[in-house]
């Protein structure tokens, strides 16, 4: 027999779930237990009373003068004449009562009567008592009980016998598929992450907080916030929290409040507390119900197994109800039994009475009524199954309510849950359905973000850039802090990494920015805040992964001057360039795109007629076409890097206002093509570095108007005279390359200021060198050169000399002559620069602010 303790267990869940437990569930779980409280008294009862008993049924003879015995009764006397062939015939007399009195040993000739039998005399019984042997025994009570167990077995119908242990087992199958999905591994962990999720979602003061104040707001509203700001202060400093015991928890000015409509006038809005570490569970559990969401929502296995148990109870009460009525008449008080004992006892009918067969019966039909009760309800959480689609669950109540207008609709066993909690209590799903909103994660972002970047906080972060220009850089933050905008003095601002950021229309008070830089952020602009970008913003730096990332408003800021643009701007198979039309930018004068394009956009053309500087860096993707640049008529810089050019492409002769041409880091190897440049009248600046160039021809004496001529990290081996006829040549710079002589034809170069000249292989320098009275910067380090001339003391202006990485071993004491040389322009082994006279290193230690004259 199953302890009561046992039995319990198996109905015992967790308290938590009965979040999960509907009305019906819980009434089926209490009638479970009464059938259990049945199956547990009708076994106790047989236990412990008599099962049966059992009087044997005599035949009347003829003659008999005794009445009949009636029967069912307990006390009752028959006489029994029994005629042998004998010549004496004995008479058995047995009396049934409270005490027995007929002794088995003696033999039935002798055996006396009872007290109603007729006897000859007085002194003839005495007489047959006196020679009468034996003892008593007590056999006949070992005969009741003999005939008691056999008729129980016998008679007595099985039903009877076995019915607490029947209700017992059903009553425990039934409490098992009850709760079976509670316990089965697979439902129990997501059962168990659902419920504990649900239960912080519950009591997490950021439901509270969304639902009672940003759940309100509506476009109309949002208006008369807007006009409203204006005449709000610009920024609340929360300084003054400082050293107070929340001053870890600021108060943040909410957004999103509401006007009354009987009062149209503006109020300050309202102000909140959120703890810090509310935010901070708040936030993580944003993180778990988007895991839990993805996790549950592939597959109803939860489902399946509720409805799977439930049609096993309703199956299982059918079974039930169909066999057990059947046997209600079975039991009943009294029982005909046959043993086929008569060699033992001497009778071959016994009639029974089944003790217990009123109360049995009594709890048979309590049984069957609550089997009925029970059956009807399976049959309605059946019929609640299957009335409606379970597996999808909409918040469109809630979205109404609470204005979340962004919060999905779930489905499979994440819907099932759902709706399995409404029948507890729907406030949960309401307030659950806080943590599925975008719009409420973003508004908890944003107040966590606000209480962590202050404005003081902020203005640490402010630096001096190299422009001499104030500077914010924010990286990888939720969104862009409020108090962002209340630095109105700074003039670039750099946000990156922030895919959610927003610039409000505060952003107009900030006068003074004219550049901004959005990486991997593509931001939203509300409308007066694009306005003002679109009056004042002048330079924009957009990097991004795919062109799609790029914010639609970029391509309408007609007051643009600069424009950069990082990032893929091939769209799938690089059949087409996804870049928008540029025609808006109507004062762009500097174009930079650093992608992999194999065509030059054919949208650049829309401001060809204005663009001034035109950048392509191309990361070692070929540029095959280039006709686009034809229209570039009033380009005067062009930059094509890394585009794996093999040779100067035509389209750039018709380019007739190009000033400045580079094309770094290309694969050209010949520039036979440089003749052709004659016709740039005003091409000044000429950068073929990091190529494969192996000569220059002598056409580039063509180039008149040439001022420099980047050549390094080429595979040069001599300089060609030609070059030395660029009279207006000022910077020259021919580093990294094969060369092992400078030609003597250098002096002619009158007006050179810097010359570079650094890994090569020269040994000597030429006399004519040191002519060049206008050099600034010199060049000649990681060469082979032994000695250095007197003659660099005519070298007056020179105020950068590179000599580390030769043969040196000497610097000449000249140098002290070259009057604008300073130490931090002299790089040089220290054991040479040691080795100076002490008046020479005394002048070259001087630390004198001398005016530089502007360089190329």
């Amino acid at each position: 027999m199953f302890t009561l303790a046992e039995v319990a267990s198996l109905n015992d869940i967790q308290p938590t779930y009965r979040i999960l437990k509907p009305w019906w569930d819980v009434f089926m779980d209490y009638l479970a237990v009464v059938m259990l409280m049945v199956a547990i008294f009708a076994g106790t009862m047989q236990l412990t009373k008599d099962q049966v008993v059992c009087l044997p049924v005599l035949q009347s003879t003829v003659n008999s003068k005794a009445q009949p015995g009636t029967s069912g009764r307990a006390d009752f006397t028959t006489v029994e004449t029994t005629t042998g062939q004998g010549e004496e015939a004995s008479m058995r007399t047995v009396s049934f009562g409270s005490a027995p009195t007929v002794t088995p040993d003696v033999p039935l000739s002798r055996a006396t009567s009872s007290q109603y039998q007729p006897t000859e005399s007085g002194e003839e019984l005495k007489k047959e008592q006196k020679d009468s042997s034996g003892r008593k025994t007590n056999l006949d009570f070992q005969q009741y009980v003999f005939i008691n167990q056999m008729c129980y077995h016998l008679a007595l119908p099985w039903y009877s016998k076995y019915f607490p242990y029947l209700v017992l087992i059903h009553t425990i199958i039934l409490i098992v598929s009850s709760n079976f999905w509670f316990k089965y591994p697979k439902t129990c962990s997501k059962i168990e992450h659902f419920v504990s999720i649900l239960g912080k979602c519950f009591e997490s003061p950021w439901t509270t907080k969304a639902l009672s104040e940003t759940a309100c707001e509506d476009s109309e509203e949002n208006k008369q916030r807007l006009t409203g700001a204006q005449s709000l202060p610009k920024y609340v400093s929360t300084s003054s929290d400082e050293g107070s015991p929340s001053a870890s928890t600021p108060m943040i000015t909410k957004s999103g409040f509401k006007f009354s409509a009987d009062k149209p006038m503006i109020e300050v809005p309202s102000v909140t507390i959120l703890d810090k570490k509310d935010g901070e569970q708040a936030k993580a559990l944003f993180e778990k119900v988007r895991k839990f969401r993805a996790h549950v929502e592939d597959s109803d296995l939860i489902y399946k197994l509720y409805v799977g148990q439930t049609v096993i109870k309703t199956v299982k009460f059918i079974f039930i109800l169909g066999y057990t009525a059947n046997f209600v008449n079975t039991i009943s008080f009294e029982h005909i039994c046959n043993p086929k004992v008569e060699h033992l006892i001497g009778y071959t009918q016994f009639e029974c009475t089944h003790n217990m067969a009123y109360m049995l019966k009594k709890l048979l039909i309590s049984y069957i009524s609550l089997i009925c009760v029970y059956g009807f309800i399976c049959l309605y959480t059946l019929f609640w199954l299957f009335r409606i689609p379970l597996k999808e669950y909409s918040f469109e109540k809630v979205r109404e309510e609470s204005s979340f207008s962004d919060i999905p609709d779930v489905k499979n066993d994440f819907a099932f849950l759902l709706h399995m909690v409404d029948q507890y209590d729907q406030l949960y799903s309401k307030r659950f359905g806080v943590f599925l909103s975008e719009v409420s994660e973003n508004k908890l972002r944003e107040i966590s973000l606000n209480h962590e970047w202050t404005f003081e906080k902020l203005r640490q972060h402010v630096s001096r850039n190299a422009q001499d220009k104030q500077e914010l850089h924010l990286f990888m933050l939720s969104g862009v802090p409020d108090a962002v905008f209340d630095l109105t003095d700074l003039d670039v601002l750099k946000l990156e990494l922030i895919p959610e950021a927003k610039i409000p229309a505060k952003i107009s008070q900030m006068t003074n920015l004219q550049e901004l830089h959005l990486c991997h952020c593509p931001a939203k602009v509300e409308q007066t805040a694009f306005s003002f970008l679109r009056d004042h913003l002048r330079c924009l730096h957009v990097k991004f992964t795919d062109v799609a990332e790029i914010p639609a408003w970029v391509y309408l800021l007609k007051n643009l001057r600069e424009l950069y643009l990082i990032g893929n701007l091939n769209s799938e198979n690089n059949k087409m360039i996804g870049l928008e039309s540029l025609r808006e930018l109507r004062h762009l004068k500097i174009l930079h795109v650093k992608s992999n394009l194999t065509k030059i956009p054919p949208n650049i053309t829309d401001v060809a007629p204005h663009l001034t500087k035109l950048v392509i860096h191309n990361d070692g993707t070929k540029l095959v076409v280039l006709n686009s640049l034809k229209k570039m008529t009033n380009v005067a810089e062009l930059e094509l890097q890394n585009c794996e050019l093999e040779r100067i492409p035509h389209a750039i002769f018709s380019l007739s206002n190009l000033q400045e041409l580079d094309l770094k880091s290309n694969s050209i190897r010949t520039i036979e093509e440089i003749i052709s440049f004659q016709h740039l009248k005003r091409l000044t600046c000429l950068k073929l570095w990091h190529n494969k160039i192996v000569n220059i021809p002598s056409s580039i004496t063509h180039i008149k108007n040439l001022e420099s001529l980047y050549l390094s990290n080429n595979k040069l081996e001599s300089l060609p005279a030609a070059v030395f006829s660029l009279q207006k040549l000022r910077c020259l710079d021919v580093s990294y390359n094969s060369i092992a002589l400078i030609p003597v034809e250098i002096g002619l170069l009158q007006n050179l200021q810097h010359f570079h000249i650094t890994g090569n292989k020269v040994d000597i320098l030429p006399k004519q060198l040191f002519k060049c009275v206008k050099l600034r910067t010199l060049s000649l380090g990681q060469n082979c050169i032994t000695s250095i001339p007197d003659k660099v003391s005519q070298l007056l202006q020179l105020t950068h000399l590179e000599l580390k990485g030769n043969c040196l071993d000497r610097l000449p004491a000249t140098l002290g002559q070259c009057q604008l040389l300073r130490k931090s322009g002299l790089v040089v082994e220290d054991h040479l620069f040691d080795a100076l006279p002490s008046e020479v290193k005394e002048v070259l230690n001087q630390d004198t602010s001398i005016p530089f004259a502007n360089g190329i």
